[in-house]
């Protein structure tokens, strides 16, 4: 430990004395202070320090980059600064006081999340491999799919779509779970909440046909009827309807007595929150979708089409997040059954590519964080494949300007895509696998993969190495210095 005595002392001056720290801690590679005054803290002369690889500062954190001996370096700043080391929480708690508003919703999405990116993770490798099976025609099968002509991996893929199933169509159940976790209220209530979502008694959310030709089951009170519809694999009615569970319940626990509160919490907390999700919030989210659904109709036909390509191209991602991406199926059969393509899919499948590509950026920039590579590999891989939740929830989102630098790379692939009128045969497999699918404009659309793939690469590289965006970076991602 001895040799890291000279370096703590010489942080210790550099960040502003022990005066300027009002928590420190550290994790597996970095220490992680909160300064009174983040100002005082010298960067170049930290950077300087031979023991120190880096620094940035995020979620109100400013963090110092040492390697996977902070252990040891930690104790000796304790040492030389008399300072002792509170716990991880701790300092988050602390940091929050130098966060604007926005920075603690992304710190919040951050941690709602967390929880549930391992199961994310598996599958959307899980989807992404459903994919090659079903959907790619092979050419060494005479153009057949995989699992058209072997009955051993037709049944691997009917299985595959057991756990596949559980992990997306039932996020919402992942969701409401992960809120009520995070907000300490009863968690089964949270779980319950989510299952009401997607229960099998309603009308599956990807059934958007049946819902834009109003052919919905709905509950018959008498003076009132409510849609049976559900929310498979939605993110935003599942935060909001948990949420308000939330509110509820802490509501309720403070206004009812302790004695019967057992009893009446979680029955006046759960019921309305169900009736408010089928009632309010999700007849929102499906008239959004129908408002969605005539906008991208009337895009797609007019004179500045090619805009609308750049604002869709761009806005598809976020659109995934909403789950108002269901209703882009029912336009795209639509353009197939009247025009006998469909120019909306390949943006669909260049958003996808533009996404898993931002992650690629993220990896290249932390190569040799094996901790974050167990996330952002298999992550990049089934973005690649079609299926960008895993992309999204466990990095893209998280970090925010990959998020960004994918929406900049889909816009201008989405422009030149419906600019040169590339067109799909049907909906096929998204990301790389998409060429398969286009009927008319393949060199347009090889050309726009191509931007999919450089642009938002070089804008992370861009936005990180002149720290644009980095403050909103989530605790689990290290930022080397460019050149170290």
């Amino acid at each position: 430990m001895a040799d890291f005595k000279k370096d703590a002392q010489e942080l210790l001056e550099a960040i502003g004395g022990k005066e300027n720290v009002n928590a420190v801690t550290h994790c597996a590679t970095r220490m992680r202070f909160v300064l009174d005054d983040p100002s005082a803290a010298d960067k170049e002369r930290i950077e300087d320090i031979e023991s120190v690889k880096g620094t940035f500062t995020q979620a109100g954190q400013f963090q110092v980059i040492v390697g996977n001996r902070v252990g040891d370096f930690y104790n000796e700043f304790s040492a030389v600064s008399g300072l002792e080391g509170v716990s991880k929480d701790e300092v988050k708690g602390a940091g929050k006081k130098h966060m604007n508003p926005l920075q603690r919703i992304m710190a919040a999405l951050a941690e709602i999340f967390t929880p549930l990116i391992p199961a994310i993770i598996i599958g959307g490798l899980i989807l992404g491999f459903r994919n090659v099976l079903e959907a790619v025609p092979m050419g060494f099968l005479d153009g057949q799919t995989i699992v058209e002509t072997s009955v051993f991996w037709n049944g691997v893929n009917s299985f595959l779509w057991l756990p596949a199933e559980a992990i997306f169509h039932m996020l919402p159940v992942g969701i409401t779970w992960s809120v009520t976790r995070k907000m300490g209220t009863t968690q089964i209530l949270g779980i319950v909440l989510g299952l009401t979502l997607v229960s099998g008694q309603l009308l599956n959310a990807y059934g958007v046909e049946d819902i834009l030709a109003g052919d919905v089951p709905f509950w018959d009170f008498g003076f009132f009827q409510l849609d049976m519809i559900g929310y498979q694999a939605q993110v935003i009615p599942a935060m909001m309807a948990a949420f308000l569970l939330v509110i509820l319940e802490k509501w309720l626990r403070r206004v009812i007595p302790e004695a019967v509160s057992m009893i009446f919490v979680p029955l006046f907390a759960l019921i309305p929150t169900i009736f408010v999700a089928h009632a309010v919030i999700g007849p929102i989210g499906w008239q959004l979708g129908t408002w969605l659904s005539l906008g991208v109709n009337w895009g797609l036909s007019g004179t500045f089409n090619w805009v609308f390509g750049f604002v869709f191209g761009g806005l598809y991602a976020p659109l995934v997040i909403t789950g108002l991406h269901h209703m882009t199926n029912a336009i795209d059969l639509q353009l197939v059954s009247d025009f006998g393509g469909t120019n909306l899919w390949p943006m669909i499948a260049l958003s996808n590519i533009a996404q898993a590509s931002a992650v690629m950026g993220v990896i290249w920039l932390h190569r040799g964080d094996e901790k974050e590579k167990a996330v952002s590999v298999p992550a990049a891989i089934s973005a690649y494949l079609g299926v960008t939740e895993p992309a999204l929830f466990g990095i893209n989102i998280k970090y925010v300007y990959p998020f960004v630098a994918g929406m900049i790379g889909s816009a201008f692939a989405g422009m030149l895509s419906v600019a040169m009128d590339v067109t799909a045969f049907n909906i096929g497999v998204g990301g790389l696998p998409g060429f398969l699918s286009i009927q008319s404009g393949m060199i347009w659309f090889l050309l726009a993969m191509a931007i999919a793939i450089v642009v938002p690469i070089v804008l992370v590289i861009v936005f990180e190495k002149n720290s644009i965006m980095t403050s909103w970076e989530n605790d689990n991602l290290p930022i080397p210095k460019l050149g170290r």
